[in-house]
């Protein structure tokens, strides 16, 4: 019977998110009362801290509850690396992604995606946009690919442009040929 109960009040948690707030609240309350063990609800309460409130040390904290009770939830990892990011955990982020990738059923063109991600963010954008560029190659669907290209194209024009020398050294020439004039 507990189980049914705790079942009816994690449905009406899920039903409920994000749209109302409070019965979310409320049902997984009562979810978690049943059943503090529940990977689902725990995962449900970690989205909640993160996306609705930002409070992203207590959503650190319910997904690692979720993660001792389920490693192999593999919707945990997205939602997990992008908070670790959001809250600057950079080398955290990447030993989760790098064990991400490893588990059987994750999306591994989401997972290149949040690699290029954790790059732009420690601001290596040529690594961030091989890893977007990968995301590319292994994206199954058409709306992902078109997101992905408009990142790569976004992420390639903070790299900072390389200056020739041969055209420093021509602009050179240049100043000071007109340097020479001017006195004249």
């Amino acid at each position: 019977m507990d189980t049914n109960t705790h079942n009816i009040y994690l449905f009406k948690a899920l039903d409920a998110y994000p749209y109302n707030m409070e019965e979310t609240i409320e049902s997984l309350n009562y979810a978690l009362s049943y059943d503090p063990n529940n990977a689902e609800a725990l995962f449900l309460m970690a989205k909640l801290y993160s996306y609705q409130l930002r409070d992203y040390e207590t959503a650190k904290y319910y997904f690692e509850e979720t993660m001792t009770r389920q490693m192999e939830m593999s919707k945990l990892y997205p939602d997990y690396i992008y908070v670790l990011t959001l809250n600057e955990d950079y080398p955290e982020a990447q030993r989760l992604l790098d064990y991400a990738l490893k588990v059987k059923g994750t999306d591994k063109g989401l997972m290149q995606y949040l690699q290029g991600q954790l790059f732009e963010a420690i601001l290596e954008f040529k690594s961030a946009k091989k890893a977007l560029k990968e995301a590319k190659k292994l994206s199954k669907n058409n709306d992902f690919t078109a997101f992905l290209n408009r990142e790569i194209e976004r992420v390639k024009n903070k790299i900072p442009k390389k200056k020739n020398k041969k055209c420093k050294k021509k602009r050179s020439k240049r100043k000071e040929k007109s340097k020479h004039r001017s006195k004249k």
